[in-house]
């Protein structure tokens, strides 16, 4: 629009673009948080910007993150690809079409970078909006939900759903009870379990041996997800190794509930085969279970590996309606990520993925 221009933002514009972000948002962060997720990505730099208003007001904004993805464990053909994020508008500035300008601004950058394609799961009130501006549906995610205890907190939790949802809930607790006991049985007691403090160096070829089952994955290395989780700004997230005598079988990343609040969150998971995936399993459960979650919520791509093995440990789904859009544009149609992106079933994609500091 003529009265507004499109601004590439560097760290120097973190402030600004909290105090966007803020006025836009009921979760708030700081410019710290902002620069965490922006400026000490191991992938690399995200690309955000701002449009300012004649007056130099900072009316909406847009981030795309860099993540580095690997087709079908291919590792010659492993490339960044982006994640949108952060799309905000002030109030009285929506509805103005300003969106498409910085959407065409970070897509040209992204073309630039020769990202090969970019991916982002928008509210269901913006979803029409991309899919207008040229980008695909590639499939949906929704939450599912795993309770741990049958009280007031987890049945309120399922009253969201839907007040039958909340009369279920004992059924639903008694569930997962059983479900945690054939963890257990097929963990088979063969790991030991430990917290960690970093992620060793090895857990980079754990990743490469679960990359080949994935059409697309992003790369699990020590520096990223230190990064990612261990130096996570809230403070929330902790991390548990499966380790088969000396070898790292598996690792679990969970959140736990914030003071006041009693849901925690199943954040990321990666196992090098069924026994340690159970183990891992078993181990996040029974990490939010004593820092005191009622309820545990991790979110899937309808279809995929990660929400068939949420059914399997006891997870629940939501209604059919409660879902996000996963969305893609392609930038380099040659390039197999793109091929890959293009059905969301075939990802490995956990909230971990995501780009949001935290859950909920």
């Amino acid at each position: 629009m003529a009265d507004t221009v499109v601004h590439a933002c560097g760290p120097e514009d973190r402030a600004e673009q909290a105090r966007l972000f803020n006025a836009c948002f009921k979760k708030q962060v700081d410019a710290a948080v902002l620069a965490w997720r922006y400026d000490e990505n191991p992938h690399g730099h995200a690309l955000s910007f701002v449009q300012r208003s004649s007056e130099g007001e900072a009316v909406s904004g847009y981030a795309c993150s860099p993540r580095r993805a690997v087709p079908a464990g291919d590792d010659a053909r492993a490339a960044v690809i982006g994640e949108t994020g952060d799309v905000m508008t002030l109030a009285a500035w929506r509805g103005r079409g300003l969106f498409s300008a910085l959407d065409g601004a970070a897509l040209a950058e992204a073309r630039r970078k020769k990202w090969p394609v970019v991916f982002g799961l928008p509210n269901r009130r913006s979803a029409h909006i991309f899919l207008e501006l040229g980008w695909e549906r590639a499939g949906t995610l929704r939450p599912w939900t795993f309770l741990l205890r049958n009280d007031a907190a987890a049945r309120s939790v399922r009253a969201r759903e839907g007040r039958w949802r909340a009369w279920l809930a004992p059924f639903a607790a008694h569930s997962g009870r059983q479900a945690r006991e054939r963890l257990r049985a097929r963990a088979a007691n063969a790991f030991d379990v430990r917290p960690l403090s970093a992620f060793p160096p090895e857990v980079e070829a754990l990743s490469r041996a679960v990359e080949p089952g994935f059409a697309l994955m992003v790369r699990r290395d020590a520096q990223a997800l230190t990064w990612r989780f261990l130096r996570n700004p809230s403070g929330l997230h902790r991390a548990i190794g499966i380790f088969a005598g000396v070898r790292l079988a598996a690792y679990v990343v969970v959140q736990v509930p914030r003071p006041g609040e009693s849901t925690g969150y199943l954040v990321d998971v990666l196992a090098a085969d069924a026994a340690a995936l159970a183990a891992a399993m078993e181990a996040g459960l029974a990490a939010l279970e004593q820092a005191g979650a009622s309820t545990v919520q991790a979110t899937a791509i309808d279809g995929s590996w990660w929400s068939g093995t949420l059914l399997r440990a006891g997870f629940v789904p939501p209604k059919p309606d409660n879902h996000l859009n996963v969305i893609v544009h392609v930038l380099r149609p040659d390039h197999p990520l793109a091929a890959a992106a293009r059905d969301a079933r075939r990802w490995y994609l956990t909230d971990g993925d995501r780009d949001d500091e935290t859950m909920g």
